[in-house]
């Protein structure tokens, strides 16, 4: 397929929602576009904006993997336990799950990799409360919520998509740092990286969630997408442990549509090149690919659409990924 520009997609309507997207390649910023249009913060409507490169967006379950990175950075500190720790040991309170021996196997890996086997259901409208998710944040505790879901199969079984999984790492996060999430990635990855601006949304119980609560501008969530092409560095020092963005960006499962799953990031091959990707309702994307080294971050307003996927894919696979020769 002809490469096209930014401008003969946007005519073409292949990026219908596109509001905002940042690429760069060896360091220096290829492509910047901000677009204007109707935007939401979760279910709350922000009207008509004129997005810019200040603008804060909604990344919903990009979440998911800033929360990984986090994670990882705890990990390197001694503060959270290994993956292959017992999770029902990191939650005594709930000594009665804990006695159940199927729900006893469970490990933290098993929530990096939402393979949990437990009953969640996460593709039911976002604004209905039979949507798991949803249902989490309603409930007086969301993770006795999550971890008391009926056991469907064995953990490690199957891939199944699961916001509780994430809202399980935050709360280790927190419980094993000391510090409410957001403190936390603000002082270890955020001004690291030297993003200063940035909000997280919280349930009804004030918890940061750690699954799709986080708001940055796209330049700031490039910055991010760089750390991690760059084995956890920025500027010379070690922000992530190495170690870990490795491990996290290892296939360990395999979603329903067939791409591989690390802890927490998606595991793709777009154009013919491999590519990390952190994945959003609506259209937000951070994509990671080590081959052109390049990050591209990508907000979009298609919320709940059934072809939300199309405007990120269209834009790596038509204007930024070239074939391979």
């Amino acid at each position: 397929m002809r490469m096209v520009t930014l401008d003969e997609a946007l005519e073409g309507g292949q990026l219908d929602g596109l509001h905002g997207v940042v690429a760069v390649r060896g360091g220096e910023t290829v492509l910047e576009y901000y677009g204007r249009g109707a935007d939401r913060s979760w279910n709350r409507s922000l009207g008509v904006v004129e997005f810019g490169p200040d603008t804060l967006h909604d990344l919903r379950s990009v979440t998911k993997s800033v929360t990984a990175l986090l994670y990882g950075i705890a990990l390197g500190e001694g503060c959270v336990p290994e993956p292959d720790a017992p999770l029902l040991r990191q939650f005594p309170e709930y000594g009665d799950l804990g006695a159940d021996p199927e729900r006893a196997r469970l490990t933290v890996g098993h929530a990096l990799t939402m393979t949990l086997g437990l009953e969640w259901r996460e593709d039911i409208p976002y604004d209905s409360p039979a949507n798991a998710e949803i249902a989490m944040e309603l409930a007086p505790d969301r993770y006795r919520y999550v971890l008391e879901r009926p056991i469907q199969e064995p953990p490690g079984t199957r891939w199944a998509y699961c916001g509780g999984a994430s809202a399980l790492l935050g709360r280790l996060i927190a419980d094993g740092t000391g510090r409410p999430l957001p403190e936390y990635a603000r002082a270890r990855l955020f001004e690291p990286l030297g993003i200063e601006r940035f909000e997280w949304i919280e349930g009804l119980d004030g918890v940061a969630s750690a699954a799709s609560g986080l708001r940055l501008a796209p330049r700031d969530l490039a910055r991010i997408g760089e750390v991690v092409l760059h084995q956890g560095t920025h500027d010379g020092k070690q922000v992530v442990p190495g170690a870990w963005i490795r491990a996290m960006l290892e296939p360990r499962c395999t979603t329903d549509w067939g791409a591989g799953y690390g802890y927490q990031w998606y595991l793709e091959s777009v154009a013919g090149r491999s590519v990390a990707q952190a994945a959003g309702n609506g259209g937000q994307r951070l994509a990671v690919v080590p081959e052109l080294d390049l990050v591209v971050a990508v907000t979009a307003g298609n919320y709940d659409h059934p072809e939300q996927w199309r405007t990120p894919f269209n834009l790596l696979d038509q204007v930024l990924l070239p074939a391979p020769a």
